[in-house]
């Protein structure tokens, strides 16, 4: 991939605006002898807020940040084009009847959703929600953390709900649209109409009109507001369009798949591993197998398992720091390669990995509870890390293929993992297979592929649209 200065080139300009767990960045994108080139233009820290109430995202930091991501873009390019904006999933925000934000949105990390579980599945059994949503359980979907949000004091005043880049572009337009692959991650999203699904709702007391409308992503929401135009300096026509807005759509959009024999690792804070369908899976292997079946750009389905992702080594790295000087993870990283075995797996998908703090000390507990070596330097835990991770992978690689019948022969890591070159090398090993790895900023390219087919500077299926990704 291309990351340059572009003072003074000329040709439409496609912002990308994409928000992770853990930080942000805003992206300028172009066309250039048909491949995509990108730059950044602004990152910007993201993390959880400790509250007495419980874990949540502070909204209005986050919309500051891309505003001034965005004022960085048109100050640097005076023709932006189109906006597009990707976040990762499950979280919402809520508005009341004048369209105000009730209150920062909760953090998915938050356990409140502990107590309403099972309330949740006595009311529409796991199977059938299943066979409806097609979503592996998951204790933060977006149909508990409501199921809490209905015993709390701010549901009598919500109208509307949207998903986090929905909710940035309502802000940023003023339009409600729910973007589908986003939609899809919610557990109310029948897998098979590509809607909402009114049985879902019903069953669980949710009033229709508090969705809006589900649009593909690819849709023109429209043109920016005028006072954000007039505060970020872009132009009048520049318009937000919808992208795949659930930050791994862009990211398997943004992945060079050349064939359905591929799989696929996004790999970052939580790892998606999967593979590219037309239609979804919701049989009962399926199900106990614990897949996923989330909605892709142009109407594909991306059946995959959410595993334990770098969020585990992130962690451990903060509470490093806490006690001490900044670490080097290419150091870390190339102490970790020397350890020698045998090494520790635990289980990455394991719900006590899922809260923030202390995370050396679980994987520690972890490792003694199970009878395996417990970690003792910071290199032998990065290691027990890495070899999860890959031994989660060649797993969920495996599964995948056995599942869909596809007959998996490459499997491409993309995002901040396939920086992370002992990662990528236990992930061959444990899958047998080879592994391609990056393009890291898979998911800036997939939103800004999207947006440039939108306004006529790509054309083409998906497929098309993939040989832009640069090599």
């Amino acid at each position: 991939m291309t990351l340059r200065q572009a003072q003074g080139t000329t040709g439409p300009v496609f912002g990308a605006v994409d928000i992770g767990a853990s930080g942000g960045r805003v992206m300028a994108g172009r066309v250039v002898d048909g491949r995509i080139e990108l730059e950044l233009v602004h990152r910007f820290g993201n993390q959880l807020d400790h509250r007495a109430r419980g874990l949540f995202w502070d909204f209005e930091r986050i919309h500051r940040d891309v505003i001034e991501g965005l004022t960085r873009l048109a100050a640097r390019y005076d023709q932006v084009v189109s906006i597009g904006i990707d976040t990762w999933a499950v979280d919402y925000g809520l508005l009341d009847a004048d369209g105000a934000l009730i209150g920062d949105p909760f953090a998915y990390r938050d356990d409140r959703t502990a107590a309403v579980i099972e309330d949740v599945h006595g009311k529409i059994d796991f199977a059938e929600l299943y066979g409806i949503a097609g979503l592996q359980f998951l204790p933060f979907n977006t149909l508990y953390q409501l199921a809490a949000e209905q015993r709390g004091d701010r549901w009598a005043r919500a109208r509307t709900m949207l998903m986090l880049p929905d909710l940035l572009a309502y802000r940023l337009t003023g339009r409600r649209q729910a973007e589908a692959t986003n939609a899809s991650t919610t557990g109310l999203f029948d897998a098979t109409a590509r809607d909402w699904s009114p049985v879902i709702m019903e069953r669980l007391g949710l009033d229709g009109s508090l969705l809006p409308k589900v649009i593909p992503s690819g849709t023109v929401l429209g043109p920016l507001l005028p006072d954000v135009a007039a505060r970020t300096g872009l132009s009048r026509s520049t318009v937000i369009t919808a992208v795949g807005s659930h930050d791994t759509a862009s990211a398997v959009a943004g992945t060079p798949l050349r064939s359905s024999a591929a799989a696929y690792i996004s790999s970052g804070t939580w790892s998606l591993v999967g593979v590219e369908l037309d239609a979804p899976i919701l049989t009962a292997e399926s199900r106990l197998a614990n897949f996923t079946n989330e909605g892709g750009v142009d109407g594909t389905v991306r059946y995959l398992r959410n595993a334990g992702g770098l969020w585990l080594l992130s962690e451990c790295v903060r509470e490093w720091e806490r006690d001490g000087g900044p670490v080097d993870l290419g150091r870390l990283l190339g102490e970790a390669a020397e350890v020698p075995g045998p090494v520790a797996v635990i289980d990455v998908d394991a719900e006590e990995f899922i809260a923030p703090d202390d995370m050396p000390r679980r994987i520690a507990a972890a490792c003694a509870r199970t009878g395996q070596p417990v970690p003792r330097t910071r290199a032998e835990f990065a290691r027990t890390i890495c070899e999860s991770l890959a031994t989660a992978y060649a797993s969920i690689v495996r599964q995948a293929g056995e599942l869909s019948g596809r007959a998996v022969e490459t499997v491409h890591v993309t995002g901040g993992g396939s920086q992370n070159a002992l990662l990528c090398r236990l992930t061959e090993e444990a899958c047998g297979l080879p592994v391609i790895a990056g393009p890291v900023e898979a998911t800036a390219i997939g939103n800004v592929l999207v947006q440039a087919r939108s306004h006529g500077a790509l054309s083409g299926s998906l497929a098309d649209l993939r040989t832009a990704i640069p090599t």
